[in-house]
């Protein structure tokens, strides 16, 4: 005998989100022991305090030095390092210990700037053509290919020209070469991750693209994204320092590493510290975020192996 019942089924229970299984299946490591691990790595641990030393050093300039980097004292012109002017004076009698920390200021916040903009218009367009790819893709790579073609130098000095001489003109000229490196960097890894099981398994679950991009696509593509700014974080404190030495970036009285060292330039025979300590600093700020990055790269990317 076949009993009918008009009573609806219970539903099902809903299906857990693939992002919720991924955090219930994968351990969490406390942050502070990820730390300590990459700690150990020397080159990174370098990296780090030298990094750590000079941004000490440029933002506690008003408490270790009370001069005025542009306070000019025609009685201190080319006066050698001493207990009054740690790193002697220059041309205008200007204390060079006050100007290459300031400048140092100008200079590291420009550079930061600089891979800020780069990573987020850069990254943003990766992922948006890796992970729609068709026409879409095509379109945006061939215009990524197009500012890759160009020299970035020229590229730069291009934008600057158009813009202006200034030290914000010289930071978009610069990131706009630093656009299409990241975009070309996340796009292939995006169209990688894109083919994945656990990205279908979210689509299959009605996740939406942009949820799924930001969800699981952008962390497995971090970590290169990551080495690449360090990277760039000291090339872009070179082209700063480039466009402010041929007078294209920032503009006098305001000091920067790049302008200090144009203006000691005719006096190297002379006066000698003026180049050489503002130059010192910019040497060891790229020494130390190519550190950083070296032991960033050793650290994050699971295909090196560890010794």
């Amino acid at each position: 005998m076949t009993i009918h019942s008009d009573a609806a089924p219970a539903p099902l229970p809903p299906s857990p989100a693939v992002d919720d299984l991924q955090d219930a299946i994968t351990p969490k490591v406390p942050r502070w022991r990820v730390a300590l691990r990459a700690l150990r790595h020397r080159s990174l641990l370098a990296g780090l305090i030298i990094c750590i030393v000079l941004t000490a050093l440029v933002a506690a300039a008003p408490l270790l030095t009370p001069l005025d980097p542009n306070a000019q004292d025609p009685m201190a012109t080319f006066s050698p390092p001493s207990l009054e002017h740690p790193m002697g004076a220059d041309a205008f009698g200007r204390d060079l210990f006050a100007r290459v920390l300031y400048g140092g200021r100008t200079t590291m916040l420009a550079s930061l700037l600089v891979v800020v903009l780069g990573c987020v218009f850069g990254a943003s367009i990766g992922l948006i053509a890796g992970y729609f790819g068709g026409a879409v893709g095509f379109v945006i790579m061939r215009f990524v290919d197009l500012l890759l073609a160009f020299p970035g130098i020229l590229l730069a000095l291009t934008v600057t020209a158009i813009l202006g001489p200034g030290l914000i003109n010289g930071v978009i000229a610069i990131a706009v070469i630093l656009v299409p490196v990241y975009a070309r960097l996340v796009e292939g890894a995006t169209a990688e991750v894109r083919n994945l099981p656990y990205v279908d398994a979210a689509i299959t679950l009605g996740a939406g693209p942009w949820r799924i991009i930001a969800r699981h696509i952008f962390p497995n593509v971090l970590s290169g994204v990551i080495v690449l700014t360090t990277t760039w974080l000291g090339i872009a404190a070179l082209w700063i320092t480039a466009l402010g030495f041929i007078g294209l970036g920032v503009q006098p009285p305001t000091p920067e590493w790049g302008s200090i060292l144009n203006d000691g330039q005719n006096y190297i025979t002379l006066a000698w510290w003026i180049t050489v300590f503002p130059g010192a600093f910019l040497s060891l700020f790229v020494i130390g975020v190519n550190l950083i990055g070296d032991g960033l790269r050793d650290e994050l990317d699971p295909t090196l192996a560890r010794r």
